[in-house]
């Protein structure tokens, strides 16, 4: 492999994220941490290989954007999103001089939770009847700010995903 298309991942596994005691930021605690050397141009299905293959397991890959800390960690889940993670640790690097390591945190496939849009405007508000008393529920939210919160809830997961387009496949989801 070319030194010059190579990137490093400095990635995390096995352990947990948890707040520093003494000032509250976000660590990795426990597991392994460990550094993957690959072609720039590694596909997205190469690359979660390459993870199951060192972890032992199949895995969900989240980056920490260069910006940001572990707080903010973005789901790479298809090439296009494994490509624009690269584009911004690049541009960083060029602008601060210095080769980044791409920080990722990866997470067996079983612990993951699906995350879908809600099946009606409503259904994120749904709560079984027996549980609820409707004078406890009136107190909080009327029905007006229910519809309210759920058409600007949905608007914003199909702007999404109409950004996004068709170039994100969710791997996780075949067999």
């Amino acid at each position: 492999m070319n030194s010059t298309h190579a990137i490093k991942f400095l990635y995390s596994y096995g352990g947990r994220i948890l707040p520093r005691p003494s000032d509250g930021n976000l660590r990795y605690v426990g597991g392994f941490t460990r550094v993957l050397s690959v072609d720039r141009y590694i596909s997205f299905a190469e690359l979660m290989v390459k993870f199951g293959e060192l972890c032992g397991s199949s895995m969900n890959l989240k980056c920490k954007l260069p910006s940001e800390d572990l707080d903010v960690l973005v789901s790479i889940t298809c090439d296009e999103d494994l490509m624009n993670m690269i584009q911004e640790y690049e541009r960083v690097s060029a602008l601060t001089n210095r080769e980044m390591k791409i920080r990722a945190v990866v997470f067996p496939l079983s612990s993951a939770k699906k995350v879908s849009p809600p099946s009606s405007p409503m259904s994120c508000f749904d709560f079984p009847a027996s549980k609820l008393k409707p004078e406890k529920v009136s107190r909080f939210y009327s029905p007006s700010s229910y519809a309210a919160a759920a058409a600007a809830r949905i608007g914003s997961i199909l702007s999404w995903q109409s950004k996004r387009g068709a170039a994100c496949v969710n791997y996780s989801s075949r067999k």
